[in-house]
């Protein structure tokens, strides 16, 4: 549970607070200066509300994630399950495959037909995509990544940081 986004929402409710008392306090507005200045309070605290809810919102989707060593880096085009396009070779997934979206919560892959995104990926032992992360730019900026298993192999992985080093 994140109570992170609580507050935030809570805190947006609190901005929101004064412009609804005193409009209610106020009562009608007899002026056209006064009701323009009242819409003008009116929408600033709405937009206040809103940056705040995205705030919780992206304060949410920053999470860190972890990815295994023998993932690797590649470009995906979702078909239709369960072929894809991994890095221009026509394939298809494992049998159990997993998709995870930005914030690391699965995704529905016919949700992603015709989606093109720079992913890690790991492959079972067959050597089909087992398991799939949806980079976000940030992550995706991360270089270098390992594109293929001989890559992963010769390269020296630091879990901690999340970053590879070539020999």
């Amino acid at each position: 549970m994140n109570r992170c986004v609580s507050l935030s929402l809570a805190l947006a409710l609190a901005a929101l607070a004064p412009a609804i008392a005193s409009a209610q306090v106020l009562g009608p507005v007899e002026s056209p200066q006064a009701a323009a200045s009242a819409a003008q309070a009116n929408q600033a605290a709405q937009a206040a509300a809103l940056a705040a809810a995205q705030a919780a919102q992206s304060d949410g989707q920053a999470l860190r994630r972890n990815f295994p060593q023998k993932a690797l880096r590649g470009t995906i085009l979702f078909g239709t399950p369960p072929y894809i396009q991994l890095n221009g070779n026509v394939t298809q997934m494992a049998t159990a495959y997993r998709v995870h979206g930005y914030n690391n919560l699965l995704v529905m892959s016919t949700q992603l037909v015709g989606v093109k995104a720079s992913v890690d990926f790991t492959l079972d032992v067959a050597g089909q995509v087992y398991e799939v992360w949806i980079l976000t730019p940030a992550e995706a900026a991360k270089q270098p990544w390992p594109e293929t298993p001989a890559d992963a192999a010769a390269w020296t992985f630091d879990p901690i940081a999340q970053t590879w080093t070539k020999p």
